[in-house]
């Protein structure tokens, strides 16, 4: 199945939290309510398999990324010592596409996805676009001079937003100054059953 290009509303209201970068008042009103014509039943209660798959769905459709490329991130992790759920988290953050959302360059992650697809985004100062791409302790992300001059671009620099603390941004660079932790983030979903699940 290839990547998902329908409603994003409905893939939000699915799993009942806001997996999206909006803060859609409608989408916030109808969180709590199915997608499709029987949506306004009551959610049965998931079974252990059902809440490890809920779970794994948040973890994709909040860093927009496919099974395949998930089961590869927690199995390579779980080849490695120290915390695995930290470790599974900072591999998501540190993706170039997610930190070009969170240097406030794209108002989204589908946004960032796309100038990194498009050859808009520099990683020391050579054009990257693999959106996958694991960035490094020290490694400087700007925008090409065509993305710079892009209103929607500009949109978003204009936006009061807090640049997380692993993160340093000048003007149109930013540069990632350490690993991410848990503590940092605010997250969506719960990474232990996610990784029970992969641990089948």
């Amino acid at each position: 199945m290839g990547r998902y290009t329908g409603p994003k509303h409905r893939l939000a209201r699915k799993v009942g939290v806001n997996v999206l970068d909006k803060q859609s008042a409608t989408l916030l009103r109808r969180l709590n309510v199915l997608p499709g014509m029987h949506g306004k039943r009551r959610r049965r209660r998931l079974s252990e398999y059902g809440a490890q798959m809920q779970e794994k769905q948040k973890a994709k459709m909040t860093y927009g990324i496919m099974e395949k490329q998930l089961r590869n991130l927690v199995k390579k992790v779980q080849r490695r010592k120290g915390d695995t759920q930290e470790a599974i988290l900072s591999l998501l953050e540190t993706r170039l596409d997610n930190l070009v959302y969170r240097l406030h360059f794209a108002k989204t992650r589908y946004m960032a996805r796309q100038f990194v697809s498009h050859r808009h985004v520099l990683v020391n100062d050579k054009k990257v676009n693999i959106p996958s791409y694991q960035v490094k302790v020290g490694d400087v992300i700007s925008l090409s001079q065509k993305a710079s001059q892009n209103p929607q671009v500009a949109d978003a620099l204009k936006d009061e937003a807090i640049i997380l603390p692993y993160l340093k941004r000048e003007g149109l660079s930013g540069k990632l100054l350490r690993m991410p932790k848990r503590e940092d983030i605010d997250v969506l979903f719960n990474l232990r059953p996610i990784i029970e699940y992969y641990s089948r």
